[in-house]
């Protein structure tokens, strides 16, 4: 009988290094185990024995967040997802976070690594979908392309699921700047069934402040643009003295912001997962903010995390 040697539950593990940073991307998911700049941990990660606790660093393809009772219907026909979060009736964050990725190029500062998609019978498109993850002077820059292999439009939408940490700063004291003009409204599952402004309520992060004891799961929306139409989430020490920032291209219109209260154990309220996506929750029913991938068609965002204030 031959042995098989055991491998860590997230598959290979590549490390790329450059500029005082170090980040290791995995097989399982094609997403990122662990981001450091100068020995600090600003990456809420996990081990490589461990399996992605809820969703760290995991990509979100072809939704993000989630989808009603899993059913959507696209052209007249209705399909029916698996309910990956059965005590919601939901579907959540897509079909290639827990997929084997391949290995498709690495050098010392980046690995690009893919996964092809095949049609299901809850989504019947074939999709290629590409991750480029960097390392340079500006931080870590991951850059994603997903091009639709298949005969006829794939309903498409993007995310990924980074959790971010000051370490030794608590979750209540980091100081949160969100640039968005509005929240998603949600109902007992977390799904959205309206939108309000966030001015002048205890929701808006436009101006920096402290997270404090607010409990966040919440999609953020109308955001406000850089000169490069990206925009921005940040979070600071409360004296100002370190940070880190998550940025992401013009692909992106919405975050998410969670406060890990729902984990349990040690991660609960350790970290923030700042989750930059193409479309809200629910967008496959809503079809707001949905991507319509045309046969042949690809398309790219980038997106990537900066230390320092």
């Amino acid at each position: 009988m031959q042995n098989v040697e055991p491998r860590p539950p997230s598959g290979a593990q590549w490390t790329i290094a450059a500029a005082g940073q170090e980040a290791v991307i995995v097989e399982v998911g094609g997403g990122l185990r662990s981001y450091r700049h100068e020995g600090v941990d600003y990456l809420d990660g996990y081990a490589a024995d461990e399996i992605s606790p809820g969703g760290a660093g995991q990509v979100l393809a072809p939704w993000p967040n989630r989808i009603r009772d899993g059913r959507y219907t696209v052209d007249g026909e209705t399909y029916l997802l698996p309910l990956t979060e059965p005590e919601r009736g939901v579907a959540l964050h897509g079909l290639v976070n827990w997929a084997r990725w391949r290995l498709v190029e690495q050098s010392d500062d980046s690995v690009t690594v893919e996964y092809d998609l095949p049609p299901h019978p809850a989504y019947p498109w074939a999709l290629r979908v590409r991750g480029r993850w960097s390392l340079g002077p500006e931080g870590l820059r991951a850059e994603h392309e997903t091009t639709n292999l298949s005969t006829e439009a794939a309903p498409f939408g993007f995310s990924v699921h980074p959790y971010l940490q000051l370490p030794g700063v608590a979750v209540d004291d980091l100081v949160m700047r969100v640039p968005a003009r509005n929240r998603l409204v949600v109902d007992s599952r977390l799904l959205p069934v309206g939108a309000t402004a966030v001015a002048g309520t205890e929701q808006d992060y436009t101006a920096p402040r402290r997270i404090g004891a607010a409990q966040l799961d919440m999609t953020f929306g109308e955001v406000i643009r850089d000169a490069d139409g990206g925009s921005a989430v940040s979070l600071t020490a409360p004296d100002g003295a370190t940070g880190v920032r998550i940025w992401a291209d013009q692909q992106f219109g919405w975050w998410q912001v969670f406060t890990g209260d729902a984990l349990t154990g040690e991660r609960h309220r350790r970290s923030v997962a700042i989750e930059p996506m193409t479309c809200p929750p629910d967008a496959f029913r809503s079809g707001r903010d949905l991507i319509k991938l045309a046969p042949g068609e690809t398309w790219r965002g980038a997106w990537g995390i900066r230390p320092g204030v």
